[in-house]
């Protein structure tokens, strides 16, 4: 199936982060069915959202993962120009949600399944399509837990996310609270009756602005922009009118951490400034990554891709996840990121033929000698 064809079938699957992805699971099995290729499907604990992990070639050898996410951010934007859940072609873009962050690697990898398949592979390359990556990587961890009964440990893993196909050594860290405060609600003018739910949200910000500074003079890696882990206050709301007291309150707080930092450690003195009435939940959390170039995995990302490697980059993914998980692992896919997650979001005709290119050169490199 040509990149274009495969693309344009992906896109049309509305798999919104948050939401069921069974169809699209559905439609990768069928054809993986078709080309003789064995696979799993790894059901989270939603139930309507699904893990795949394909394997060609010899899965008792060690060899590579290449990872992908297939949930998209929700298109609602009005500078869509036509759906953005039907793939169109103008002036060798491919527009459509997704098409560069980050189905646009998928249809890469799936579309060069046929040509591997009919391949005597000497190592294994394997295919993992994870979902709500875009809500902090919710659904590779139960992917990541079943790799042990599913192959032998492989030898690195690259993540298909938008780099122009440039490998990427590191990505700091990320960890998001959902900060909820309760409250009394009653008349302004007699707060003795009630409770501010606002104010009991105060001393957790206060901390959160403390801990942020506090950061700037911390653990450093001069590989990142800015060199230290950060902290924000992203959002809060709360409250009615300015004459009633709020009932409820909210705050979303991320941590961003440097390689060798825990970001959920980075939170701590917020969490522990959340008082009586105020309630911390973790949203999500996964861990930096750090390769070194010298890495027989950062010397094989750079001659596939046929680009240096660059040295980090300050968007996440599940690279750190496989990190941890004692797979070596690189971010190196097609597009630019800063395309993603805007109306007429685009994945150029060359790039997906490049990045499919680069698979195929990786099944040359594992091809039987």
């Amino acid at each position: 199936m040509p990149p274009e064809l495969m693309l344009a079938h992906l896109v049309a699957f509305r798999t919104v982060v948050g939401r069921p992805n069974g169809a699209l699971i559905d439609f990768v099995r069928d054809y993986l069915i078709e080309n003789g290729v064995p696979f799993s499907v790894i059901a989270g604990p939603e139930g309507d959202r699904f893990n795949l992990f394909a394997s060609i070639g010899p899965v008792g050898v060690p060899g590579y993962i290449l990872s992908g996410h297939v949930d998209v951010v929700p298109a609602g934007e009005p500078d869509w120009k036509a759906d953005p859940f039907t793939l169109r072609e103008e002036a060798g873009r491919l527009i459509g949600r997704g098409a560069c962050d980050m189905k646009g690697f998928v249809a890469a990898v799936l579309s060069a399944v046929p040509d591997l398949a009919r391949r005597e592979l000497a190592a294994p390359i394997h295919i993992a399509l994870s979902y709500d990556e875009e809500a902090g990587c919710l659904g590779v961890p139960h992917l990541i837990k079943r790799l042990p009964t599913l192959c032998a440990a492989p030898l690195g893993c690259i993540v298909g996310e938008p780099t122009g196909l440039v490998p990427v050594l590191r990505h700091k860290g990320k960890a998001t609270i959902r900060v909820s405060a309760e409250g009394i609600s009653g008349h302004s003018s007699r707060p003795d009756l009630g409770c501010n739910a606002i104010h009991r949200l105060i001393p957790v910000l206060t901390a959160a602005r403390a801990q942020s500074a506090a950061l700037e003079s911390g653990a450093q890696d001069a590989h990142f922009a800015p060199p230290w882990s950060t902290l924000q206050v992203g959002t809060v709301s709360g409250g009615q009118a300015v004459n009633i007291l709020p009932a409820a309150a909210e705050a979303m707080i991320e941590a961003r951490a440097i390689a060798g930092v825990d970001p959920q450690g980075l939170l701590g003195p917020v969490v522990a400034a959340a008082g009586e009435g105020v309630t911390v939940e973790v949203q999500s959390a996964y861990p930096a990554l750090s390769l070194d170039e010298t890495s027989p995995l950062a010397v094989l990302a750079a001659e596939l891709s046929e680009n240096a490697p660059l040295s980090a980059v300050s968007f996440g993914t599940e690279a750190g996840l496989f990190q941890a998980a004692g797979v070596p692992s690189v971010v190196c896919g097609p597009g630019d990121i800063a395309r993603a997650h805007k109306p007429e979001e685009y994945l150029t005709v060359d790039e997906l033929h490049a990045a499919r290119a680069m698979v195929l050169r990786l099944g040359d490199r594992l091809g039987a000698v």
